[in-house]
């Protein structure tokens, strides 16, 4: 028990001193290059503008770096590479017991965090360079739908005929098996995880969110003796910890979309990871831990219903709902707290139903 611990939280500290010891040199390159968008405001998903939420941010996008995400995903990759080299060249039973890289806990959600983190820093990088109308234009939303969509079928696949796991875990002990249908589902579980992304909109918010989340799920590994898995959980928990202690308000940098495809791709693989394949119930509580993302993602869904079916009226000011929070007047470091306070609250609940079964 004491050496899984240690496993767990060893490699988890040494992410967050990895991350803190990079930022500077990154946020200097970033700050060097104003890696930022040239015009503030943003256009809305049925192409309309958003007066609101251009008069509330119109001072904090411009001026304030994109990409801070890849602070996360490198200090993953620089504490899982150097615990790896190090086994291999000192093979104790301590350094090789450290290594949480395993072909069957953690290469999928490794190589999807990888795997979003690139295709993310791309779209970041158009973002940033390119011009489209109104705003600088990143990749199109049809085409990062796409891109997502096709690693959701992937692993959905992988799953599916490489670990024969076709069913989701349900409550009392049954499973739903859906047998080849589990590889669009998964797609979908993906996608629907991802749209919540856009919470990456005030400083401190998504990294205070996604802290919990991953933190949950560490929990919930360790409980069903996933320990790899739970050791690369806290290990992104290290990460975005150290991203955080710099996007506290006011931000030195936004996560953007290099760590927001990375870390919303890679929770919804470890909810499977700790689903049906690890015994438990990690995509049954999915909804309660990640709160906060489906929150996101039903507010802008009720919003352009809403504007479509009913001549243009709006259910909120602005959508997503934390920005509707700041319309009401709510400074934005109220709105961020009560999302932490709320996501702690949830996560605590969703680790305990799943322990339960």
């Amino acid at each position: 028990m004491i050496e899984n611990i240690i496993k767990v939280f060893g490699p988890s500290t040494l992410s967050f001193f990895v991350g803190i010891s990079i930022t500077p040199t990154i946020t200097h390159f970033l700050y060097k290059y104003k890696l930022w968008k040239k015009k503030s405001g943003k256009i809305a998903t049925d192409g309309r503008e958003t007066p609101i939420f251009n008069e509330l941010h119109k001072e904090k996008e411009v001026g304030t770096p994109k990409l801070g995400g890849t602070v996360i995903w490198i200090s993953v990759i620089i504490t899982a590479l150097s615990i790896w080299i190090v086994s291999k060249v000192i093979p104790t039973q301590d350094t090789l017991k450290l290594d949480f890289i395993s072909r069957t806990q953690t290469w999928i959600p490794f190589a999807t965090l990888i795997i979003g983190a690139i295709v993310g820093m791309i779209d970041d990088v158009m973002e940033i360079y390119g011009t489209k109308g109104y705003i600088a234009g990143g990749m199109s939303l049809r085409k990062r739908l796409t891109i997502v969509s096709l690693v959701g079928i992937l692993c959905g696949a992988w799953f599916y005929d490489k670990l024969d796991i076709s069913s989701v875990a349900l409550p009392f002990g049954n499973n739903l098996d859906l047998g080849i249908l589990f590889i669009p589902f998964f797609a979908l579980v993906m996608l629907f995880m991802y749209s919540g992304g856009v919470i990456d909109g005030i400083d401190g918010l998504a990294g205070g969110v996604f802290t919990v989340f991953f933190s949950s799920y560490a929990g919930i590994a360790f409980a069903q003796n996933q320990i790899d898995l739970a050791a690369f959980c806290a290990v992104v928990v290290g990460g975005i910890l150290a991203f955080l202690w710099f996007n506290i308000p006011p931000a030195r940098f936004y996560m953007s979309e290099t760590g927001t495809m990375a870390l919303t791709m890679t929770l919804t693989v470890v909810a499977f990871m700790t689903d049906t394949l690890g015994g438990g119930h990690g995509l049954l509580v999915l909804p309660i831990v990640a709160i906060p993302l489906v929150i996101t993602t039903l507010s802008d869904i009720i919003q352009l219903t809403s504007k479509r079916f009913r001549n243009g009226k709006k259910v909120f000011l602005v959508a997503p709902v934390h920005h509707h929070f700041e319309a009401l007047g709510w400074p934005s470091y109220k709105v961020t707290m009560r999302y932490w306070i709320l996501s702690i609250v949830f996560g605590v609940i969703g680790l305990c139903l799943a322990l339960l079964g």
